[in-house]
């Protein structure tokens, strides 16, 4: 089958099944005869396209594509994997010791980047939110299972992958980067006093244990005279939800921080515990769109209670619990199977999280040069204060308060406002690759 058919009828199928999950999803209470009309209708396109088709399909590649484009209409972190496919993601998770840092969700079909860990190979290539990954080791990711890429981006310490990466926001032509696989190393809480009376603390993980070292960071602060924190979560795309609810309690000493339900997960409350908060003095905290999981859970708590301004962008939108389901056969099927919530009651993975005062992440894209595969054209240097705008405003609020004309606008968004960049496709955190 021509590539074109293939497209065409990968196409058709996903747009189908996308359009019948969202029937189903409507139309939850009603009758099982409901379900099983939008199962026959799906049926009768399905023998339509192979009877009445230009050229016979090859329906194995059809329903494929169905499948995945079943699953990315729901949840972009989701994967179906083949028998094999899955013995191999087993194997890899548990053997592989070298990755390039890389955060990944599904975007058009395609592998996206949802953030590179900060100091890791892909982060010293310049990859960063919004780029999509077109191939790797010369294996188009169209329609590859999420898991099973990163099965691919995993091995030993030393050895490279070359990727295909297009740049939306730079080129609309594919660049070759190749990357030499590192044991990744989270960087470790950053504080620093900004000008007399504040201080930052810049978070750019949160594997387990991080919310010890941003109370020691506080500590710290406020021996130097800190009185007001910028707690910075910009690119803190790795972290589990539940160490973005300790970090938000650091902050909160009552009230609800976050919750996780799902169909059959019953509700599971995080309250705040009085004896965690350490800091009750003025917070803002900077997000943009590598802001992603635990980090998520956080920034939305602080909001939601009314403890935090939050200044920067809308972030990435991630924070479920997921896992992997079975099949009579063998094959698998990684998805999310509850998801946590705002105190407000909006799903963080489906909403994101809005600042009420939005201001455009100034931080420059690193350009890739294609004559030194992996690396960035010139390492760009910390940015400095000035050149800051996200630091520069959070500074502004703790000194000033917020403009009257944010406070409106924050009024009038709400929290399902997205006004700052798309809807991205972001658990259990999505382990770096």
């Amino acid at each position: 089958m021509s590539s074109r058919l293939k497209y065409v009828v990968v196409m058709t199928s996903t747009c189908l099944v996308a359009m019948l999950m969202a029937g189903a999803v409507v139309g939850r209470s009603a009758s099982p005869e409901d379900a099983y009309r939008h199962l026959a209708v799906y049926t009768e396109v399905l023998s339509r396209i192979k009877s009445d088709y230009v050229e016979e399909p090859d329906m194995k590649s059809v329903t494929l594509g169905a499948v995945n484009g079943l699953l990315e209409a729901i949840d972009p972190y989701a994967s179906f994997l083949s028998a094999e496919q899955y013995k191999t993601y087993l194997k890899a998770k548990d053997t592989a010791k070298g990755g390039v840092g890389l955060i990944l969700s599904k975007r058009f079909g395609y592998i996206g980047i949802v953030d590179a860990i900060p100091g890791s190979p892909a982060d010293k290539a310049g990859l960063s939110t919004g780029d999509m990954i077109e191939t790797v080791t010369g294996v188009s990711t169209r329609d590859m299972p999420l898991a099973y890429a990163e099965v691919l981006l995993n091995g030993a310490p030393g050895t490279t992958v070359e990727l295909a990466v297009l740049r939306l926001r730079r080129s609309s032509e594919a660049q070759k980067v190749t990357l030499t696989r590192a044991e990744v190393k989270y960087p470790p809480v950053a504080a620093r006093m900004l000008e007399p009376g504040i201080g930052q603390i810049e978070v750019a993980s949160l594997e387990a244990g991080k919310t010890k070292q941003v109370a020691e960071a506080i500590a710290s602060l406020e021996k130097q005279g800190a009185k007001k924190l910028v707690l910075d979560l910009r690119h803190a795309a790795y972290g589990a939800p539940q160490e973005g609810a300790a970090l938000a309690n650091l902050f909160l000493d009552k009230g609800l921080i976050t919750y996780l339900q799902g169909q059959k997960v019953s509700r599971q409350n995080f309250e705040a515990d009085p004896a965690k908060a350490v800091y009750r003095d003025p917070l803002v905290v900077l997000t943009n769109r590598g802001t992603a999981g635990g980090a998520e859970v956080a920034a939305a708590a602080l909001a939601d209670s009314k403890r935090a301004t939050l200044v920067g962008e809308r972030t990435y939108g991630d924070a479920a619990l997921r896992r992997a389901i079975t099949m009579d056969d063998g094959s698998a099927v990684i998805l999310s199977v509850a998801k946590y919530y705002s105190p407000s009651g909006k799903a963080i993975q489906d909403n994101a999280v809005t600042p009420g005062v939005p201001v455009l992440d100034s931080e420059p894209a690193a350009e890739i040069d294609e004559d030194a595969p992996g690396k960035p054209e010139t390492p760009e240097p910390p940015r400095k204060l000035e050149d800051d705008a996200a630091l520069k405003k959070a500074i502004e609020v703790l000194t000033k308060g917020v403009p009257p004309a944010e406070e409106r606008k924050t009024q009038a968004q709400g929290p399902d406002s997205r006004t700052l960049s798309p809807r991205g496709p972001l658990g259990q955190p999505r382990l770096p690759r």
